[in-house]
């Protein structure tokens, strides 16, 4: 047998060739040089602020409460910097807390298949089957047909386009809502004119239409539980520091949610209108964009198919049980069927399993989804809330929420009206320096938590505004993944973001600071007479 013949299937022949010569690797020989990377110094960054913290700061609380400041400082470190990928960090916890004593492994395990973690898991796959059968682009294109208007009107063709990624976002999450509805965006886009022959008011159009799509989805996803992971935290951590209370539902949720995102909506577009849709906007894009164009796309998407129409069935199936498994106090919904063991989540999976059990009759023997293309679940945001849920129970169970509620003590000072625009302008602040909203909210409603049992308050009033304040993210492309699918599409710069993202965000404080005093105290009675024992 030859020396190079290695495809043979003798056992007795070597797998590698042992009289062969070896060739010197062309690879530069190690070095220590190699190690001294700002990525290395990223990675050894979370230890180090780690064990700083374990050997410097003293707490008056239990050694856990210390122990789970350095956890958080390594974690949050490895997040900022992503010295490795998230999803690796979002598991930390399940080694990180047993490690210090903070919980032990299965009771850490237990914050990732939370029933908000299925409710998340079960709207992605529905997520996929609607990009699947391009559902998104058929709703996209009838809806923006409709407001384009006969000779182009751009402030209506702008609402149009941004009125769906709000209505989309609603009933997703709103990264996988952005990461939809940018081709679309860009589609229309390309039509008009690009480079030097590109006039001011085409260019314009293009930053309001992108700024619109970046910015709709987040304020889309803050009228629903899942249109956003920060309502889902929410809903978990409050449902975990009152579990005697009751709890958020959909409908509740609604109520306030929906209202809110519209009112910021429509601040959105109304500064998007005055910052960059000038008197001649429509003139200069008449000749590129009519209802022609939009028409014409739509024609060749053909009627809509058997499998379109079963996957917007279950879509309205899952929307319609989340609207009635507790409907009031007075009518409790189908939930009760179940005496509460059925939550939302249970919804979720219920419907996303049925696309796996209905046939496509184009394809004989195949159901509308195969579970190959579980593949492309976006498994990072559902480690991120797994770790998120950890983090909070962590939090409180260490006893560091107790230490850290005393650095924001000046809040108990603050008049019952001041509350919401003082927690939600913090909130708002932070989140444009920590990539995830969720991250934001993990780290700050565990403080509110324990602030609002300190000052005797509902902790909603402070939770709430917290929250939806950490979802105003405008201002950096670095604060929210949505944020980046905007700012790659090379439409808008750093400076547009700004300019467009500071009145946003006041627009944005100003009105949850009316609404949540008033809407807000009437869905979820937080009224000063609603007092919770410290």
């Amino acid at each position: 047998m030859s020396a190079v013949d290695h495809d043979s299937d003798d056992p007795k022949t070597p797998l590698l060739p042992i009289n062969d010569p070896v060739e010197p690797s062309s690879s530069s020989p190690f070095s220590l040089q190699s190690l001294v990377t700002l990525q290395a110094f990223y990675f050894i960054l979370g230890p180090i602020l780690c064990a700083i913290i374990c050997l410097f700061v003293k707490f008056d609380g239990p050694v856990t409460s210390r122990n789970m400041l350095a956890v958080l400082a390594w974690v949050f470190s490895w997040w900022l910097t992503e010295a490795v990928p998230m999803p690796i960090t979002s598991i930390a916890p399940l080694f990180l807390f047993p490690l210090f004593g903070i919980s032990s492994a299965d009771t850490v395990a237990h914050s990732y298949m939370d029933d908000v973690i299925t409710l998340v898991l079960g709207s992605f796959i529905l997520v996929l089957a609607v990009e699947r059968y391009n559902i998104h682009r058929r709703l996209a294109l009838n809806i923006t047909s409709r407001f384009c208007g006969e000779p182009v009107n751009p402030p209506l063709l702008l609402l149009g386009i941004c009125a769906t990624t709000f209505f989309v976002s609603m009933w997703m999450h709103n990264v996988a809502c952005a990461v939809m509805m940018m081709p679309v965006a860009t589609g229309i886009l390309q039509r008009l004119p690009a480079g030097p022959a590109q006039s001011t008011h085409v260019h314009n159009f293009c930053r309001a239409v992108i700024l619109g799509v970046t910015y709709a989805a987040p304020i889309g996803g803050i009228s629903t539980l899942t249109g956003t992971g920060v309502n889902l935290i929410l809903v978990a951590m409050y449902k975990g520091s009152s579990p005697d209370a009751e709890s958020i539902g959909y409908n509740t949720w609604f109520f306030f949610g929906f209202p809110l995102a519209v009112l910021i909506f429509f601040s959105l577009w109304a500064i998007l209108c005055l910052l960059y849709l000038r008197r001649g906007s429509s003139q200069a894009l008449a000749p590129y964009l009519d209802k022609a164009h939009l028409r014409r796309e739509l024609d060749l998407l053909g009627p809509m198919s058997f499998a379109e129409k079963m996957v917007l069935t279950v879509f309205g199936m899952m929307v319609a049980l989340w609207m009635t498994r507790s409907i009031t106090e007075d009518i409790p919904g189908w939930g009760a069927l179940f005496h509460g063991r059925a939550g939302d989540g249970t919804v979720s999976v219920l419907m996303a399993t049925l696309l796996f059990v209905i046939p496509n009759k184009k394809q004989k023997g195949e159901a509308l989804m195969d579970w190959n293309e579980c593949k492309k679940l976006p498994w990072n945001i559902i480690l991120l809330l797994g770790a998120g849920f950890a983090i909070a129970d962590g939090v409180q169970s260490s006893g560091l929420a107790d230490v850290l509620s005393g650095t924001l003590d000046f809040l108990e000072a603050v008049p019952y009206l001041a509350i919401a625009p003082a927690v939600g302008l913090i909130s708002a602040v932070i989140t444009e320096f920590i990539t995830s909203n969720d991250a934001t909210a993990t780290l700050l409603l565990p403080l509110l938590i324990q602030m609002a049992k300190t000052m005797h308050v509902h902790p909603l009033l402070l939770m709430v505004p917290g929250a939806v304040g950490s979802q105003f993210a405008f201002m950096l492309p670095t604060a929210t993944p949505s944020n980046v699918v905007g700012f790659t599409t090379g439409h808008i710069d750093i400076p547009n973001m700004v300019k467009t993202g500071i009145p946003l965000k006041i627009a944005g404080i100003v009105i949850l600071s009316i609404l949540m005093p008033t809407l807000g105290a009437f869905v979820f009675g937080t009224n000063p007479g609603v007092q919770l024992k410290a």
